[in-house]
This record gives structure tokens, C-alpha cells and sequence, in this order.
């Protein structure tokens, strides 16, 4: 071929492309409403990339209230057991109408690969809380965590120091704390409607007494199915029980705690409620295994860890339904718990103030009566969130300093700001406890 056909036919097919390329420019670019972030869509850009970790009873819960927020894409969950990270990939896959999401048997892979993901839902047992916190956050990621967020004080301050240091969102999921009866109840206490509070309750409904010792073995079903040494986590080591999946773990000290498996709830609510600001000790009274525990903060204030005998849903005189906390001042008092219609008050006139006084809490903190909302609203402000590492801390280490009392079985004075217990080695020794390897920071 010549140099001269050569060029022409370069020419030819320059211009045949331009005019196919023209031609293309002239059909109409169809792009989704979606992608665009119109029609109340969100576009992907703006949305907060999610991962589960954990994802049974209380897990499943917490994933199908974050499907519905439409500023949020779950990309990936993970479960040691196989049926619930199936079922987790079912619903977000449902959701959104395709197959892509993630699975994942081992946190450590999912946050070591998937650098895309901003935010992680741990929902675990509660032995797994802290430490899966702390991995998460190590590794970029924003944490909402159920509640109890720790086992022990220490891994209450090692979630403390770990937010810190790499400047991550964290929140409890105290979601009473956002829920506008609780609110209510805390913010006439908290602003001085019933005058300086002299007592406050909470509901902490704790068990007969943690067992310690292990379910019989049975035959281990294979890793994939039950990853059990992933299941175990930092705990102490023991044979395979299907008793131990779901929640029959929750009556075991190695994997539980006590007061806290209700007061976790609570107690924060009760805080909430108080002038914390000046309050540098607790006095915790021993009443007996099956008794109400009277705490006695510094400032003069008595906080009532309530307790009944029987079932957890009996009734008592503070409140009725569960997860209560009530603020008693010499000007009245105000009480809720779950399955209210309105808060309980000691003149009905003080409900006159019910949509006033939740529109002043929303005015003056800007956040809304909703928890996941709150924690999403939080990422993007990279504010604290309601129920925020040091809000976690400080009940959990009353909480956790009641259940050492209950073991000891004397009265204890604790340092709230130190968090430990003054002139007291034995109890000190409690604060912690061994975590195992390669489960461990």
C-alpha cells in the first residue's frame, strides 16, 4: 500500500468516527433521578457507606431501621454464624433490589478491605462490644454500638481513648435517650422544673447472680457454620453449647455483666437528668444479692438502683413497663418507661409542657428525637453524638462499680472522675479483666 492510500484511508476512518461519535452526542444521556440525588433520592456521593457486624436479634433490628434512612448504603455485613449473615444479605440485598452486598465471617477482613465503608453497626454479644469498637475505629471507621458498650471499666476507657485518639463518632445505643417521653421527663429535672433534685431512679432489673460455670460440650458444628473460637472472642475459652447462641449467654459472667445488662439502659437516662458537673464520688450501699442498691453521689444527690424480685416486666411503684428512670425534686416528679402513652407526673399540668419542652431540648442541642438519626447526623458534623464515649463511660462505670459491690458483698466509695475505687485494692482488681489472644489490643 502506498503512503498516498495509506493517508486517505486514515482520513476516511477519522471522519466515518467523527460522525458516528457526533451522532452519539445527539441521543439523549439518560441518567436516574436517583444518581442525581432528586426526587427525595440521595446521590451516592452524599450517602454514608455502612457495614453490620453482628447481626442477630437486636442486630437485624438496628439494620432494618438503617435500610430506611435514605442518606445511608449498606454495602457489606458480618456474622460468625452463617444462617445470620444470610439472612442480614437477604434484607439489605431486598432492599435495594440487587445482589451486591458483601459477606463477611471475620470482622478483621471486613475492616481491613473495605476501605469504602465509613460507619459500622456492632451489634454483637456483648463480650465483643468494646473490643470490636476499638478495631473498628482503628480502622477509620464511625461506631454505633449496642449497649452494654464494655464488660469491665477498662474497656470503657480503652473506647474512650480510642475515639479520641483517631477522632472518631461513637454512639451507644441508649436510644432512650432520644426518645421524646425519656427526654421529656430528663429535661424538666435537668432545667429545675421540680427544683433541685434529691432523687433519682433507674431501672436496673439484674439477674439472681451470674453463673460460672459451662454448659456441657456438645459436637462442634464446622467454622463455617459457627465460627465458635470467633464466637468466644476475648472471652475465656469453653466447649461448644448451642445454648450459648441467641441469648442464652446472657446468664454467664464471662460473658455478661450484671447491673448493667439493664442499667445500661437506664442509668444514663437517670444522668441525664442530674447536675453531674461537681460530682467527684459515689457511695454504693450493700443491701443484699436481691436488693434495691442506694447510691449516694457527692453532691447530696440519692440515685436508687432499683431492683424487683421476680419477673422483669412486674410492675413497681416508680414507673410501669421496663428501662425506667423517675427525677423526684421537693416541686414534683416525672417518670417513663417504655410502652408510655406520656410520662408519668405528679400534677397533670406539667404535660401542658410536654411539646414546649421537647421543642426547647431540640432548639438548644439541634438534634432530633431519633437516635440513628442523631449518630448519621453526627458523621457529617463530626459533633458528639447524645450517647458519646464519656456519656457511655460514666454509667457504665457506676454500673460496673455496683456489680462489684454485689460481689464483694461490702459497702465501696468510687472516684467518678478517676474511675476507681478510693483505698480499695481488692476492687480495683475488678475494674478488668483478661481478654484473650488474638482477641486483645
Amino acid at each position: 500500500m502506498s503512503h498516498r492510500n495509506s493517508t486517505q484511508l486514515t482520513r476516511r476512518q477519522f471522519l466515518g468516527r467523527g460522525a458516528t461519535a457526533v451522532g452519539a452526542m445527539a441521543i439523549p444521556l439518560f441518567i436516574p433521578a436517583s444518581a442525581l440525588g432528586r426526587g427525595g433520592a440521595v446521590a451516592p456521593s452524599e450517602r454514608i457507606v455502612m457495614a453490620g457486624i453482628g447481626l442477630g436479634g437486636r442486630g437485624s433490628y438496628d439494620l432494618g431501621v438503617m435500610l430506611g434512612q435514605k442518606d445511608v448504603q449498606w454495602v457489606a455485613v458480618c456474622d460468625v454464624v452463617k444462617g445470620r449473615r444470610e439472612a442480614a444479605k437477604n434484607a439489605v440485598d431486598t432492599a435495594y433490589a440487587n445482589k451486591d452486598c458483601a459477606v463477611y465471617g471475620d470482622m478483621r477482613q471486613l475492616l481491613a478491605e473495605r476501605t469504602d465503608v465509613d460507619a459500622v453497626l456492632i451489634a454483637t454479644g456483648d463480650r465483643w462490644h468494646a473490643l470490636a469498637s476499638v478495631w473498628a475505629m482503628q480502622a477509620g471507621k464511625d461506631v454505633y454500638c449496642e449497649k452494654p458498650a464494655c464488660l469491665t471499666m477498662a474497656q470503657g476507657r480503652m473506647v474512650v481513648d480510642t475515639a479520641r485518639r483517631y477522632g472518631r463518632v461513637f454512639q451507644t445505643g441508649a436510644q432512650r435517650l432520644s426518645e421524646p417521653h425519656h427526654v421529656f421527663a430528663i429535661e424538666m429535672a435537668r432545667s429545675g422544673r421540680f427544683g433541685p433534685i434529691h432523687t433519682a431512679y433507674a431501672d436496673c432489673r439484674w439477674s439472681d447472680g451470674l453463673r460460672r460455670d459451662w454448659l456441657p460440650a456438645e459436637p462442634q458444628p464446622p467454622k463455617d457454620e459457627v465460627d465458635w473460637d470467633a464466637w468466644i472472642g476475648p472471652c475465656p475459652w469453653r466447649p461448644y453449647n448451642k445454648g450459648y447462641l441467641s441469648s442464652g449467654w446472657y446468664g454467664f459472667y464471662d460473658f455478661a455483666t450484671d447491673v448493667a445488662m439493664w442499667g445500661a439502659h437506664s442509668v444514663a437516662q437517670a444522668l441525664a437528668g442530674l447536675d453531674m458537673e461537681n460530682v467527684s464520688s459515689i457511695e454504693f450501699e450493700y443491701t443484699g444479692p436481691d436488693a434495691t442498691m442506694v447510691t449516694r453521689l457527692s453532691n447530696g444527690v440519692k440515685l436508687v438502683l432499683f431492683r424487683v424480685s421476680g419477673s422483669v416486666w412486674q410492675p413497681c411503684q416508680y414507673w410501669h413497663g421496663a428501662c425506667g428512670e423517675r427525677f423526684d425534686g421537693p416541686e414534683g416528679w416525672a417518670s417513663a418507661a417504655d410502652g408510655y402513652a406520656r410520662p408519668d407526673v405528679s400534677s397533670p399540668a406539667l404535660l401542658l409542657e410536654y411539646k414546649k419542652t421537647l421543642a426547647e431540648y431540640t432548639a438548644r442541642t439541634q438534634r432530633p428525637l431519633n437516635h440513628v438519626r442523631d449518630f448519621l447526623d453526627c458523621i457529617r458534623s463530626r459533633r458528639s453524638t447524645v450517647a458519646n464515649p464519656e456519656v457511655m463511660f460514666r454509667s457504665m462505670s457506676i454500673c460496673l462499680a455496683a456489680d462489684i459491690c454485689g460481689q464483694l458483698k461490702r459497702n465501696l466509695k468510687f472516684d467518678l472522675g478517676k474511675a476507681e475505687f478510693i483505698n480499695d485494692p481488692e476492687a480495683n482488681r475488678l475494674r478488668s479483666r483478661a481478654m484473650r489472644a488474638p482477641y486483645a489490643v
